[in-house]
């Protein structure tokens, strides 16, 4: 299984590779954070707590199921040798769940809704797996840091087109029926009824058909190695002996747990930072589309910025400088209401200057929404080179798979907690659970060396 080497791959795969990001984020901008999102806790549900808790279960029960068979299925790929098929057979369910979104009306049930957009969910992070797996037989371990960040802020360039989209050609004022732009919705779409919200699970099923093409074309896969069947038992006896191994590598094991306490919180933050602004201020699908461009603009120039200072610093310096920027920005979105910012430290003007975030309690917002965007993607891009780094081509798949397993084995805990609180207590006080997550993770990382199979001096 070594048919491909790093660094002997022709350009045009690296770019199949790479474009892989691009084709899967319009998911999770468009749906999962900043339009569909949104629109299910604050119109599909009773009221928005009653929707933001139903949304956060959805999550933690997608994160559940991703934790228990992600490593299992990165095992059984290093044996079986090709990753396209597996990504392949994902992106047809994917594709499959997130049409049936359009039929997510206001009054429709919400466990139906949550179904489909968990398997949509599950299906996308698999093929994550397989993709991330890829990285190592494809770049040298010097670029990998710069080819991971690009890629990352490749996919972020491809939401915000999307999203740029969604806000201009698709969501309408339920008012007058026209977008920002002040043409009529496409394909004659109802604001009232939701369907310009409800029409971003088929765009992004269209568009990940579309984009997903160049890495299934251009981009090497490992040569074939075992029948299913006999690679699904070797790959099981291989993820066994694989937990028993990462106790004895006690930098991996490390990096690991920090991952999957840090990426936890990062995950809900995504998940739910859109909506809990949409509660907040009843923002609008535009103006959380305007919100979302902002972010994923800056997040472009995170990730390339990252992309120089991985190499130049190093994957911990930059996941560990994301991860205090982040619990900083939380800090300030979670301390911000009408009228104040800082937990009431600071009083702001309540008048409404009119137009989108028209408060300054909505300015203080997305000001801190932008610091997020910087930083969310850096720590995911340079997470994924950090592994990258530590392990060899050979062992990637499985190692990947517990990659996979420490971004979810706990992803339920930060939602589920969020929902719980937001339920018996309030939304901002559900959103502050996140900050427990990032401060922990950051304790665990600054012990752990780099790269984590380096021992410590």
């Amino acid at each position: 299984m070594t048919a491909i080497t790093a660094g002997a791959v022709p350009r045009r795969g690296i770019w199949g590779w790479m474009f892989f990001d691009w084709a899967a984020q319009p998911f999770f901008t468009v749906v999962t954070t900043f339009i569909f999102g949104p629109y299910f806790v604050s119109r599909m549900a009773s009221n928005p707590a009653e929707g933001q808790a139903a949304w956060g279960y959805g999550v933690a029960a997608a994160g559940l199921v991703i934790a228990i068979l992600s490593p299992v299925l990165g095992s059984i790929a290093d044996q079986t040798g090709r990753k396209k098929p597996w990504i392949m057979a994902f992106a047809a369910i994917k594709i499959l769940c997130l049409s049936m979104l359009w039929f997510a009306a206001p009054g429709s049930s919400l466990f139906v809704v949550l179904v489909f957009f968990c398997l949509a969910t599950v299906a996308a992070e698999f093929s994550i797996v397989f993709n991330d797996s890829m990285m190592p037989r494809l770049v040298s371990k010097a670029e990998i840091g710069r080819v991971s960040n690009v890629a990352w802020g490749l996919g972020y360039l491809g939401g915000m087109i999307a999203l740029i989209f969604v806000v201009t050609m698709l969501a309408a004022s339920p008012e007058t029926g026209k977008t920002i732009i002040g043409l009529p919705a496409l394909f004659g779409l109802d604001p009232v009824q939701g369907e310009d919200a409800r029409a971003t699970g088929p765009l992004a099923a269209l568009w990940y058909f579309v984009f997903i093409l160049p890495m299934l074309f251009f981009t090497p896969d490992s040569a074939k190695g075992l029948a299913l069947r006999p690679g699904i038992r070797a790959g099981l006896t291989e993820l066994k002996a694989t937990l028993s191994e990462a106790r004895q590598r006690i930098g991996i094991l490390r990096f690991l747990i920090a991952r999957m306490i840090y990426q936890d919180g990062v995950n809900a933050l995504l998940a739910l930072g859109g909506a809990f602004a949409a509660a907040m201020f009843g923002w609008t699908i535009t103006e959380l589309g305007i919100y979302g461009i902002l972010l994923n603009i800056v997040a472009i120039f995170g990730c390339l910025a990252a992309s120089r200072l991985d190499t130049a610093l190093g994957s911990k310096w930059v996941v560990m400088t994301s991860l205090v920027v982040l619990t900083l920005a939380t800090v300030g979105i979670v301390s911000t209401g009408p009228g104040f910012t800082l937990f009431g430290l600071a009083d702001l003007p309540v008048e409404d200057s009119g137009g989108m975030f028209g408060t300054a309690a909505e300015k203080a917002y997305v000001l801190y929404g932008l610091f997020i965007g910087l930083a969310f993607g850096p720590v995911q891009a340079s997470s994924r080179s950090y592994l990258a780094r530590s392990v060899s081509a050979d062992e990637a798949g499985r190692y990947f798979g517990l990659y996979a397993l420490a971004g979810r084995a706990t992803s339920f805990l930060a939602p589920f907690l969020v929902a719980t609180v937001t339920a018996l207590a309030s939304p901002r006080l559900g959103m502050a659970m996140i900050l427990l997550f990032f401060v922990i993770g950051i304790a665990i990382l600054v012990g752990t060396p780099y790269p984590a199979d380096k021992p410590r001096e």
